[in-house]
C-alpha cells in the first residue's frame, strides 16, 4: 500500500471463526480517496461484507459534475453485468421450486427460440446460456440492444438465428450478452411475470434492497440520488447519461447501491440464506452456480500479481484462484461507469464497489487492497502498480487509434452511388443518404448510431458518429456492382483497443435491399 498500515490488525474474538485480520476501515478509506484522485474518478461507492457483518459502506465524491451531488450509500449506479449473478439467482430459485432444470431445453420453455445451428438450437441448456459456452463469439448480437435500441424482446429472439457462431458449441469461453437476455426471457415464461417484475419481487424485495430496481425507468421520480456516467476525452471528464443498460434486461439491467448491495453479498456468502434467516436459494443450486462451466487459459500477469492458477465461469459468475483461495467476481461496465463485485467464500468476504467513471484499474486497485488486509499479505501499492499499467495501455490504445494513411489511395465515386438502404438479417436496416453534400449513415433501430461517412481511399469510408463519446469510429467498406451500385458493404471498427467490444460492427453483414 502507498499509506502506512497500522501495526497491527485486531483478530476476531470468536473461536468459532477461522483466525484473520480485520479490515483496517481507516486506511481503506485513504486507499478509496487516493485511487480515485489517480484515476480521475469523481465518484465511488464501496461496501465490505466480513463475517456476515457490513464493515464498510460509504460512498465518496459526487454523482453527477454538473450538479456536485454527493455520493453516500445509498446512491443508486448501474451495475451492468453484475445484474447476470441476479438472473443466474432466479432461475436457481425456479430450480429449487421445481419448475425447471438446469439441464432443461431452452427450447422447451422458448419455442421460438432458434440458433444459426439446428444441433444447438436442439441441444441448448439452461446451463448454457448462463455460461458462455454458446459457440457466439465476443459481445456478438450486441448491436441490438447495445446502445439503447428500439427492438423488443421478440425481435432480439428472432434475430439469434441469423448469427453465426464463432466457434463450436461448448468448446470455448467466450463472453455473450444475448444468451443471458434469452436467460432473462426463460425466467418471464416460467414465473408468468416479467423478467424485471420477478427479479423485484422474488429478490430484491425479500433482500430488502429497497432503492434498487430492475431498469433506469423503474426508479421513482422522486428518487434523485442516482448517478451518471463519466468519459475521459480531450483532457477532461465529460458526463454521459445512459439507462444503464436497460435494454439488457437479464444481461444488465440492474440499479443498486452499495447498501443494498451488501445484503446480496451477504447471502452469496452464506449459501442462500438472506440476512432474515430464510433461504433465497438452496446451497445445492449455489453450488451448480459456483461450479466452473467452462475455463479459459490462466493469465500470465495475474499469476505475476496474485498466483491465479486457474480461471473459468460458472452461472453468472467468473471463477479463479487467488492466493490459493477460491475467488468469485463479475465486472460491470456503461458507457461512463462501471462496476466490481468480488466474493472470498472460505474467508466470509465480499466487496462491492461501484463508480461512475470507465477505469476498472481503480476498483481493482481498492479490491485488491482489502483482500491485501484481510489475508496479511506482503504490502504492496496497488494504486501506482494499476496506474502503471493503465495509463501506459490507454496511451498505447490512442496513440494506435487513428487510421494509418491508405498505403494506395484510390478516388471515391459520386456520393450518390452510395446511397440506398442496407439490411443486415438480425440488426435491420442502416440507411445511407446524402445530406448537404455529405454521406450520413443512419442506424434506424438505434438513437445514438448516427454519423457522417469521411472517405478513406475507394469505396472505403469512415463513419464519424455524432456523438463523439461512443469511441466508436468505424470502417464501411462498399462493395458496388458492374453498375457502381451498392451490393453490400462491410464494417469494423477503427481501433478495438479503444472501442467497446458491444460495438459489434464485425459481425454485420448488410445486403442492398
Amino acid at each position: 500500500m502507498t499509506l502506512t498500515k497500522l501495526a497491527s490488525f485486531a483478530l476476531l474474538a470468536s473461536a468459532t471463526f477461522s483466525s484473520w485480520a480485520q479490515i483496517n476501515t481507516n486506511n481503506l478509506e485513504e486507499v478509496i480517496k487516493t485511487s480515485m484522485a489517480r484515476f480521475d474518478v469523481p465518484g465511488m461507492a464501496v461496501a465490505v461484507v466480513q463475517d456476515d457483518q457490513v464493515v464498510f459502506a460509504k460512498g465518496f465524491g459526487v454523482s453527477n459534475l454538473n450538479t456536485n451531488a454527493q455520493v453516500n450509500k445509498d446512491t443508486l449506479f448501474g451495475i451492468a453485468s453484475n445484474t447476470k449473478a441476479f438472473t443466474s439467482a432466479a432461475l436457481a430459485k425456479l430450480v429449487d421450486e421445481g419448475k425447471l432444470s438446469w439441464d432443461d431445453r431452452v427450447i422447451d420453455h422458448l419455442p421460438e427460440f432458434r440458433l444459426y445451428d439446428s444441433y444447438v438450437t436442439r441441444e441448448m441448456r439452461i446451463r448454457d446460456l448462463l455460461s458462455h459456452r454458446s459457440g457466439l463469439g465476443l459481445g456478438q448480437g450486441d448491436l441490438m440492444i447495445w446502445p439503447s435500441t428500439d427492438k423488443s424482446i421478440e425481435d432480439i429472439l428472432a434475430g439469434l438465428k441469423y448469427l453465426k457462431p464463432a466457434s463450436s458449441f461448448r468448446s470455448q469461453y467466450a463472453y455473450n450478452n444475448l444468451m443471458f437476455v434469452t436467460a432473462g426471457e426463460v425466467v418471464a415464461r416460467v414465473s408468468g411475470m416479467s423478467w424485471n417484475d420477478y427479479i423485484e419481487n422474488n429478490i430484491l424485495k425479500p433482500l430488502h434492497m429497497d432503492n434498487s430496481r430492475a431498469g433506469f425507468s423503474r426508479i421513482p421520480k422522486s428518487n434523485k440520488n442516482w448517478a451518471i456516467g463519466h468519459i475521459p476525452m480531450d483532457g477532461k471528464l465529460n458526463p454521459f447519461f445512459v439507462n444503464y443498460l436497460e435494454d439488457f434486461r437479464g444481461a444488465g439491467a440492474i440499479a443498486s447501491s452499495v447498501s443494498d448491495m451488501s445484503q446480496w453479498l451477504r447471502t452469496q456468502l452464506a449459501g442462500g440464506k438472506m440476512p432474515n434467516g430464510e433461504q433465497l436459494f438452496s446451497e445445492k443450486q449455489q453450488a451448480q452456480m459456483w461450479h466452473p462451466h467452462i475455463t479459459s487459459m490462466a493469465s500470465k500477469s495475474a499469476f505475476e500479481a496474485y498466483h491465479q492458477q486457474f480461471r473459468g465461469y460458472g452461472l453468472g459468475w467468473s471463477i479463479e484462484d487467488y492466493h490459493g483461495f477460491k475467488k468469485l467476481g463479475h465486472g460491470g461496465g456503461i458507457l461512463g461507469m462501471v462496476s466490481q463485485v468480488t466474493l472470498l467464500p472460505e474467508k466470509k468476504l465480499g466487496i462491492v464497489i461501484l463508480s461512475n467513471q470507465q477505469a476498472f484499474s481503480a476498483l481493482s486497485a481498492v479490491t485488491h487492497e482489502v483482500l491485501e488486509d484481510a489475508l496479511e499479505l506482503e504490502d504492496k501499492d496497488w494504486v501506482e502498480d494499476l496506474a502503471d499499467k493503465h495509463f501506459a495501455g490507454k496511451q498505447k490504445a490512442y496513440a494506435n487509434a487513428k487510421p494509418d494513411a491508405p498505403a494506395d489511395y484510390q478516388p471515391q465515386l459520386p456520393n450518390i452511388n452510395y446511397t440506398g438502404t442496407l439490411h443486415d438479417d438480425w440488426y435491420g436496416d442502416v440507411i445511407v443518404e446524402q445530406l448537404d453534400g455529405k454521406l450520413r449513415i443512419d442506424f434506424t433501430h438505434t438513437k445514438r448510431l448516427k454519423g457522417t461517412l469521411e472517405h478513406y481511399t475507394g469505396n472505403t469510408f469512415i463513419v464519424k458518429w455524432d456523438e463523439k463519446l461512443l469511441e466508436a469510429d468505424a470502417f464501411i467498406r462498399f462493395e458496388m456492382s458492374s453498375q457502381n451500385r451498392v451490393n453490400s458493404a462491410k464494417m469494423r471498427a477503427v481501433s478495438t483497443a479503444v472501442t467497446d467490444f458491444s460495438f459489434d460492427f464485425r459481425n454485420l453483414n448488410l445486403k442492398a435491399k
